[in-house]
């Protein structure tokens, strides 16, 4: 079910509510026994990457994400020749940035717009991925010494990952994305985040956005899988709204290292949850 890991398939952006941080808690609670994985909220694909099924259901509603995956699966090597195009300059950065504000951008091949995105990611502020309610990238210029815009080891690594195993990848809703799931399969939900606070809210992630309305949703899809037999584990923050939701499940409390915050002082430890429907000490 799960390979021999490869340590060099790992993520390829930086991403808000990226996993990494919590990777170690994470493997706490994993199944020690599954069928097919599913990822409905893939992101950067931290976990995915970590546990590196053979095969597994990806999907995301952001479809310039989706479309990098993608172009890593089936085009790496045109990918990485574009990738190294691209200047750390800022006069250059909002060039590139603002082609989503002109007819240009829907010219472009899905290997430049993958570049584009992946450059965009390494080289603006905190490695951010933010659009406006026009879907125009709007995060400004990072001012890194030395960003590795063209990290080929790891996407070559991706590249051979996503190839040699059953990896399907999809842009779609998270529930028409388990609509398949069953008994013995995994589902990892990991979605935006129930906002700790009024002004903490990030919802500028894709167009749509993601209020207490996809919460209550999200939760009934959860219960629907439960049904179904599936084992699931779902990260939130740790607020009495989503704790209330989930009231019924088996709740852990865990400290995550939360490093993309456009305000310094609220970078740091902050409480999630893991949300599971199985006993985690019997997790088989």
């Amino acid at each position: 079910m799960v390979l021999t890991r490869n340590h060099m398939i790992q993520p390829f952006l930086k991403w808000a509510g990226g996993k990494r941080q919590l990777l170690s808690e994470i493997r706490k609670y994993i199944p020690m026994d599954f069928s097919t994985y599913y990822e409905p909220f893939i992101g950067a694909g931290a976990v995915l990457f970590d546990l590196q099924p053979q095969c597994a259901i990806i999907s995301d509603v952001n479809a310039d994400l989706i479309q990098a995956y993608e172009v890593i699966r089936d085009d790496v090597d045109a990918l990485i020749e574009d990738l190294q195009k691209h200047q750390n300059t800022q006069e250059y950065f909002y060039q590139i940035r603002n082609l989503d504000r002109s007819p240009q951008f829907q010219q472009l091949t899905p290997v430049e717009k993958a570049s584009r995105l992946i450059y965009l990611n390494k080289t603006c502020f905190n490695g951010l991925f933010r659009v406006n309610r026009h879907g125009h990238f709007n995060v400004p210029y990072g001012r890194y010494k030395n960003p590795n815009i063209v990290n080929d080891q790891v996407l070559r690594a991706v590249h051979h990952y996503l190839n040699e195993n059953q990896i399907h990848i999809q842009n779609t809703d998270f529930a028409e994305t388990v609509v398949h799931a069953k008994k013995g399969d995994f589902i990892y939900l990991d979605p935006p985040y129930d906002p700790i606070s009024s002004t903490a809210s990030f919802t500028a992630y894709s167009i749509v956005g993601f209020g207490k309305e996809e919460q209550v949703r999200l939760r009934d899809l959860y219960r629907d899988l439960d049904r179904r037999g599936c084992k699931v584990l779902l990260s939130n923050s740790a607020t009495d709204f989503i704790k209330d939701l989930y009231k019924e499940y088996h709740i852990e409390i865990v400290g995550a290292a939360r490093t993309i915050n456009a305000v310094a002082t609220r970078r740091g430890k902050i409480e999630e949850v893991l949300v599971m429907n199985y006993d985690p000490r019997h997790a088989d």
